[in-house]
C-alpha cells in the first residue's frame, strides 16, 4: 500500500491513549513511506495523526470541504491540501487517493465514513482493505452489533469479514497488506455513488 485514508474524530475525546496511538500511527505510516490521506484538520484525533506523519517527514494529503475550512481549523502545513465542494466529494476524493481505509475513534462523521466505504466494498464497487484500529476497545460494542446483524440474518458473514479489526497498528497494517478481496469487486465511478 502506498497510501491510506484515515477516518477519525475532529475532537480529541477523553482518552489520552487514543491521541498517543493516533500520533504513533502517523509516525508508522511515514516510516513505511505510506502517504496519509485524511480530513485536513489540525485539531482532534485527525490533527494528531497528521502531526505524527509530518514530524517524521511523511507525505500528508488533507481533503476538506470548503464549508469546513474554518470550522475544523484546516492544517496549513500539509504536503497537499485539496478543497472539495461537499462531503460526498471529500469521501470520493479520499477514496480515489488511497489504497486502503483505516478508522480510528471518532463520532457520527467517522462512523458514516466507515460505513459508506464498507458499503461500497459490499456492493463490489472497490477492492480496498478497510480496517478498524480498535484502540482500548473503543469499537468493541460496534463489533458486537455487527455480529448481531450476522446472527439475525441482516449481514452476510462474508461481508462482516471484509471489515478488518486489530488492536495494534502493526497488526492492522499487516491485515490490510495481506487482504484478498472478493474477485467480483470492480472499480467505483462517481456515477455509482
Amino acid at each position: 500500500m502506498k497510501s491510506i485514508a484515515v477516518f477519525c474524530g475532529s475532537r480529541e475525546g477523553n482518552d489520552p491513549y487514543v491521541l498517543e496511538i493516533a500520533t504513533e500511527l502517523g509516525k508508522t505510516l511515514a516510516n513505511r513511506h505510506i502517504t496519509l490521506v485524511y480530513g485536513g484538520a489540525k485539531i482532534g484525533v485527525m490533527g494528531k495523526v497528521a502531526m505524527g506523519a509530518l514530524n517524521n517527514r511523511g507525505r500528508v494529503i488533507g481533503v476538506i470541504p470548503d464549508f469546513l475550512m474554518h470550522r475544523e481549523v484546516v492544517h496549513s502545513g500539509l504536503s497537499e491540501l485539496i478543497v472539495t465542494k461537499n462531503m460526498h466529494e471529500r469521501k470520493l476524493k479520499m477514496h480515489e487517493l488511497s489504497d486502503g481505509i483505516m478508522t480510528l475513534p471518532g463520532g457520527y462523521g467517522t462512523l458514516e465514513e466507515l460505513f459508506e466505504m464498507i458499503t461500497w466494498a459490499q456492493l463490489g464497487l472497490h477492492k480496498k482493505p478497510i480496517g478498524i484500529l480498535n484502540i482500548n476497545g473503543f469499537y468493541d460494542d460496534l463489533i458486537k452489533m455487527l455480529e448481531k446483524m450476522v446472527n439475525q440474518g441482516f449481514l452476510r458473514q462474508a461481508n462482516f469479514e471484509m471489515l478488518l479489526v486489530a488492536d495494534t497498528i502493526n497488526e492492522l497494517v499487516v491485515k490490510m497488506e495481506t487482504y484478498r478481496p472478493s474477485p467480483k469487486s470492480k472499480k467505483i465511478t462517481k456515477e455509482q455513488i
